[in-house]
């Protein structure tokens, strides 16, 4: 204490009331490392924060790998004190988990992240305002308010850099057809009905069909299951080309160091991993904050670490400049309901898994 008073002699003498204030300030405020520097987290609205602690928990469904949704939803949880319950499933488990649960009139998650969000009907999402949809891409919001886009899933074609040189590479879909050497060595998955759907709408629907079995029949591509195992298989060697995938799948396995490169060509399907809030959600406040926080600059700089694409212009792709080169093509979003998605599956595997 004694130190203390002469210390405050000290500053009064050199530096009157304005040095003796800022000794007080020191005193009393927390440590820098506890604290957020103002504007440090947009995304944090203070008051929504107070309700969303009252209600004490985040109930998470999520189709994105644990490798990636866990440490994200550690970040919100360090920023909000909030526990999140994270419960990871594929596109398709998750939509009947959900569908099973809401006839049941069960309060089971608050925020659901799949890119099928925009599939579920109406009634099971709730239609929300988050304060950082501002910052993302137009096409990226839902008109009707019922989810947002957290990253771009774009649809190219990539190729493993060991068995296939850039020289070598079609500049659009036709000179693939010049390729017969290539047969067997293609691979795509078995789901790419929107990649299907920009093709028909890139070529008209005559050529694009024709397109499409002449692809088959010279290509003869393996039909995989998984995108992710496409990307690593393609990496790997196992396959020479991916007739189309995720790019930023394909970007992941190159981030951890696979031979594998994307290259873009006309069409380039896009739709989005997308965040909703269920209309039952059992800790509304908490989903609400918890999607305005996927929104932000914090969580797409993250999700860019593992090369999924930012929907916001103010987060750089990893690597730099692949969202830039993606758009100097012809990118169609394609956001399919649950009908359209049917009939484009089968159009697709009428093509593709008959030879």
């Amino acid at each position: 204490m004694e130190a203390i008073l002469r210390g405050l002699r000290n500053i009064l003498h050199r530096g009157g009331l304005a040095g003796l204030l800022g000794l007080a300030l020191s005193l009393f405020q927390a440590p820098a490392h506890a604290q957020s520097a103002p504007g440090d987290r947009p995304w944090l609205d203070p008051v929504l924060l107070a309700a969303a602690k009252a209600e004490g928990a985040l109930i998470v469904y999520s189709s994105t790998n644990e490798q990636e949704g866990l440490p994200l939803f550690k970040m919100f949880e360090a920023a909000t004190g909030i526990k999140v319950q994270y419960v990871r499933g594929s596109d398709s488990s998750l939509m009947s988990r959900m569908a099973i649960e809401f006839r049941a009139d069960q309060k089971s998650y608050d925020i659901v992240h799949t890119t099928t969000v925009n599939k579920v009907p109406a009634q099971m999402m709730a239609q929300f305002d988050p304060p950082e949809a501002k910052n993302i891409a137009a096409n990226a919001r839902d008109p009707s308010r019922r989810w947002y886009g957290v990253y771009a899933n774009y649809n190219s074609p990539a190729y493993n850099t060991t068995k296939v040189t850039a020289s070598e590479l079609p500049k659009t879909y036709e000179e693939f057809l010049k390729r017969k050497d290539w047969a067997g060595k293609v691979a795509i998955d078995g789901t790419d009905n929107e990649w299907l759907k920009a093709i028909f709408q890139h070529y008209g629907e005559q050529k694009g069909m024709q397109l499409a079995k002449d692809l088959v029949a010279t290509l003869n591509p393996v039909v995989t299951d998984g995108h992710l195992a496409l990307a690593r298989a393609t990496g790997a060697g196992e396959y020479w080309i991916s007739l189309n995938n995720y790019v930023n799948l394909s970007m992941n396995v190159k981030l951890a160091g696979g031979p594998i490169e994307i290259f873009a060509l006309d069409p380039v399907a896009l739709f989005f991993g997308q965040v909703g809030i269920n209309s039952k959600a059992p800790n509304p406040n908490a989903a609400r904050l918890a999607a305005n926080f996927m929104l932000s600059r914090e969580a797409q700089q993250f999700y860019a670490k593992f090369g999924r694409l930012p929907t916001r212009s103010d987060v750089q792709s990893n690597p730099p400049g692949v969202v830039d080169m993606l758009r100097q093509k012809n990118v169609i979003t394609v956001l399919l309901n649950p009908d359209e998605e049917r009939q484009w599956q089968r159009t697709f595997q009428s093509i593709f898994r008959q030879r």
